[in-house]
């Protein structure tokens, strides 16, 4: 089995993704940032179709598009009960559930923390995260919603995954992060990390995907050890 991923930068920040199961050929948008520039992709990568949007979360930069691409594409929309409060819905979904792309299978994890009811979507046999503004590299979400408690025990539900998971995460702020990482930790091993992120950066390259074992390593969110601990770094980030 092979999920084939399209990522694409789209509105000021939001990285895009497609994925295909290689063996049925069907496609789905994780979240909707822009409607117009998915449905643009789609046709550059001749895939000619959307059977699915999984949204991970209600926020209008995961949700905004649904209805356009409904609309043109006919897709069905699954996702947390909460897009309801954004966007159009068909199937809510939660802890426990799974959703099947073709051959591909994605467990679905509640990690509650940056809303209420964030979830995110692991293609377990493949190694894939798609983790929405729950994990980001060297960072996580703001708590907008969430608890200190909430999203660190989220955090370490992620933590307990294979090293070799590969994380999208729905956003380009490692660059940010890594600045704030380094006032944190003065290992030379975090610097040089940071120096290759601020590198590709400046070469214009994205710093997504991840992967858990980078993140388990650097990431001052994971490497935090417990909720108190993690909520006096959020606090100094949120001020960073």
């Amino acid at each position: 089995m092979t999920l084939e991923i399209r990522q694409f930068p789209c509105l000021s920040d939001n990285y895009g993704f497609l994925i295909r199961d290689a063996e049925t050929g069907l496609v789905a948008a994780i979240d909707t940032p822009d409607a117009d520039r998915i449905s643009l992709e789609i046709q550059a990568a001749d895939w000619d179709r959307l059977d699915l949007i999984l949204n991970t979360h209600w926020h209008p930069d995961h949700t905004g598009g649904n209805a356009a691409l409904k609309a043109r594409w006919g897709c069905e929309i699954v996702g947390p009960e909460e897009v309801r409060k954004a966007a159009p819905l068909d199937r809510a979904i939660g802890e426990g559930d799974h959703v099947d792309l073709g051959r591909t299978r994605f467990e679905v994890m509640a990690l509650p923390g940056h809303t209420l009811g964030h979830i995110a979507y692991l293609d377990r046999a493949g190694l894939n995260l798609f983790s929405g503004d729950v994990l980001f590299a060297l960072g996580c979400g703001r708590l907008f919603e969430g608890t200190p408690e909430q999203m660190w025990e989220s955090l370490s539900r992620l933590i307990d995954l294979p090293n070799e998971t590969i994380v999208h995460c729905a956003h380009e702020y490692t660059e940010s992060n890594a600045r704030f990482a380094l006032t944190l930790d003065d290992r030379p091993e975090m610097k040089t990390h940071a120096e290759a992120i601020f590198a590709a950066r400046a070469r214009g390259e994205p710093t997504v995907p991840t992967t858990l074992g980078v993140e388990r390593r650097f990431n001052p969110f994971l490497t935090a050890g417990n909720a108190a601990t993690f909520a006096e770094r959020r606090a100094a980030k949120d001020s960073f």
